[in-house]
């Protein structure tokens, strides 16, 4: 075990930046496309019988069509303004302190029988607040146990398989939601080019899967790592847990308030017949109103507007400039994720302007339906959770991932009668169980050293083995409610079945 995970990470380190990645993934789509229309490649299109061949972008059209369509191509990625739009507002609820002392009075307020499955919980759950869980929750949870006479170790671990390993869990509807189905409907607009993928389209398979994370991420934390780990015998003292102060709790008051109020308006501009917030374009329909057709500004308002009135009752805002300052340290943070989004989107737009993406898709849906395969979901989409896990392990970013290898499976899938949000859901299981096992995730350092507080000799090997256990545990049980779930028939989310024409 210990040379295999050598040789991952040494392969991992070897490969490059994720924005160089792509690069030379849109000059390697370049020259292939002028080898493919060399050759003759096409195929015909299996719904309408149209002849698709490869596109060239390796002559003088293909070269004026990149520079007249590079910035379009930036400015119109569709992940690039849900990202800014959604982080400008849960930027203002993370900077006044409301997710830190909504996730502490959560855990704090839990009977010590049900830390453990609070902890996973609660590490679930703040992924609506992006990276906040790694700094907060993880070492909060290793002092929670502490304090209640249980391994910190345990506790770290509990708190890192939430959050990073139940990533694609959640009761509510977060900002990866939003980006992943973005990355989905360009992919599925190959085949349809009227397809939408909507945040929603995995939420009834998240929402289950919370307490499927729970669940084992408890089990493994007490019939598996407590035990392996035995009693503290570190020199590190139990520190005494800090309950919310006044202000703390007056600003959540604050907050219940504010979401009390915003529930109320959002009923009943959905229910009535003539709501305000029904979709002008399709009246009839409660599911396609405006905050479940465009959620990401709902997401800001709802992200901005609680961390307001968290600010107003906490007192942490003092004046405008705590509000514009809160979104523009976030902004600050985006040079990276911008520089990646560059090139992401030229790879995936010279990928679709060649065909390839097409020709491959119908090449491989006719590979399988000749051996049969199309008649067998359940083996297909536990197939392509092993792929996704293995490529975790590899790239970190689940955006990343999903905008390399979605132009290839979700036609190919779609092709096969099956619908893009199932091909989603089955690529967010694997993206989600190898999340902490491996030394390339951004996080895996920190955890080290947040370990190293209560052992000093913990190393990767050591948050490797201890986590191990969850990894293995959640690809089992999340892979078998998946084939579940596709045994049953039942819709992913609104508005989205397992099969395309049902």
């Amino acid at each position: 075990m210990a040379r295999s995970l050598s040789a991952v990470e040494r392969a991992g380190n070897a490969l490059p930046e994720p924005a160089t990645l792509f690069a030379l993934l849109a000059l390697a789509v370049v020259l292939c496309s002028g080898i493919a229309q060399t050759a003759g490649l096409a195929v015909a299109h299996p719904a309408t019988g149209e002849t698709i061949s490869a596109v060239s972008l390796l002559n003088l059209s293909g070269f004026q069509r990149i520079v007249q369509e590079m910035v379009p191509v930036f400015v119109n990625f569709h992940p690039l303004g849900v990202v800014i739009v959604c982080l400008l507002g849960i930027a203002v609820a993370e900077r006044t302190g409301l997710i830190g002392a909504a996730v502490r009075g959560l855990v704090l307020a839990t009977p010590r029988s049900w830390v453990t499955p609070m902890v996973v919980f609660a590490g679930v759950m703040s992924n609506i607040g992006a990276d906040v869980g790694y700094v907060l929750l993880i070492p909060l949870a290793a002092t929670i146990f502490h304090a209640v006479g249980r391994h910190p170790l345990a506790g770290l671990a509990a708190g890192f398989a939430g959050v990073s390993g139940g990533f694609s869990a959640n009761l509510l509807i977060s900002a990866i939601d939003v980006i992943l189905a973005g990355l989905t409907t360009e992919a599925a607009n190959l085949i349809d080019p009227t397809y939408t993928v909507t945040g929603l389209a995995n939420y009834y398979f998240i929402f289950v899967s919370t307490f499927v994370v729970v669940l084992v991420g408890t089990w493994v934390t007490h019939r598996v790592v407590e035990p392996r780990l035995g009693a503290y015998q570190g020199v590190v003292e139990a520190e005494p847990l800090t309950p919310l102060a006044a202000g703390e709790k007056r600003g959540l008051g604050f907050t219940a308030i504010f979401f009390v109020v915003a529930a109320s308006l959002m009923v009943a501009g959905v229910l009535p017949a003539n709501g305000f917030l029904r979709n002008p374009a399709f009246p009839d329909d409660v599911m396609r109103s405006l905050p479940f057709s465009y959620l990401v500004p709902f997401l800001f308002v709802l992200g901005f507007g609680s961390g307001f009135a968290y600010g107003i009752g906490a007192r942490t805002i003092k004046s405008d400039k705590d509000i514009v300052g809160a979104m523009n340290d976030a902004m600050s943070t985006l040079g990276a994720y911008l520089v990646l989004a560059f090139f992401a989107s030229q790879f995936i737009a010279f990928f679709n302007w060649t065909n390839l993406g097409l020709i491959f898709a119908v090449k491989g849906a006719g590979a399988l339906q000749a051996v049969g395969l199309d008649q067998w979901p359940i083996p297909m989409m536990i197939g392509l959770v092993l792929l996704a896990a293995i490529i975790n392990l590899l790239v970190g970013s689940a955006s990343a991932k999903w905008a390399l290898i979605a132009p290839i499976f979700v036609p190919m899938f779609m092709l096969l009668g099956f619908s893009p949000e199932l091909v989603q859901a089955a690529y967010r299981v694997g993206d989600s169980v190898t999340n902490i096992i491996t030394p390339l995730m951004a996080y895996f350092p920190l955890i080290i050293t947040f370990a190293r507080k209560y052992d000093r000799d913990t190393g990767m090997g050591t948050i490797i083995a201890t986590m191990l256990p969850y990894s293995v545990a959640f690809m089992v049980a999340w892979t078998l409610m998946m084939a579940l779930w596709i045994m049953t028939g039942l819709p992913l989310g609104p508005n989205a079945p397992l099969y395309l024409n049902s």
